[in-house]
């Protein structure tokens, strides 16, 4: 039977000095059955429990907020669309909020992406006539169009 406590593996290990490693976690109850009925010794669990016991962390996954999810693997892939998506764990390390802009600048080998600070692009005025959102918005869609061009022969260089 594995101990509860930190404590109690403590004793134990201690009683079982001179003992193979291997040999005590079997004698703690660090074990499990393959399909077969093979007894099987979980010496990374009971080392991992031994190191937690004396107080030693590496800040895996206990220590998690507790949201869930996948962690960031800082790898993307190219979709089939070419479309490329940064994931929620990248945005929530960086706390970025909906709506967060950012300036995309491509180098040979690199899209790097730069975030816009909220001073150079103040908020549009709530009485801005129809005739000024127009032309922001064709002002932001040729913008989009040039970016995207290049965005796309960045990638078919790459491809290369």
């Amino acid at each position: 039977m594995v101990p509860t406590t930190s404590e109690a593996l403590l004793k134990k290990v201690e009683e079982l000095k001179g003992t193979p490693k291997k040999e005590m976690a079997r004698t703690l109850g660090f074990v499990s059955k393959t399909k077969t009925g093979q007894e099987r010794v979980k010496l990374a669990s009971f080392m991992n429990a031994l190191l937690e016991a004396k107080g030693v962390g590496f800040g895996g996954s206990s220590e998690r907020d507790g949201r869930g999810g996948r962690s960031a693997s800082y790898r993307i892939q190219v979709q089939q669309n070419g479309n490329l998506l940064v994931g929620a764990a990248y945005t929530r390390e960086m706390n970025l909020e909906p709506g967060t802009e950012f300036e995309i600048q491509l180098g040979r080998k690199h899209i790097k992406l730069v975030k816009v600070s909220s001073r150079e692009h103040p908020p549009l005025d709530q009485k801005a006539s129809a005739e000024n959102l127009s032309s922001d918005y064709d002002a932001a869609m040729q913008a989009f169009a040039q970016i995207n061009a290049k965005y796309h022969n960045v990638f078919r260089e790459l491809a290369k």
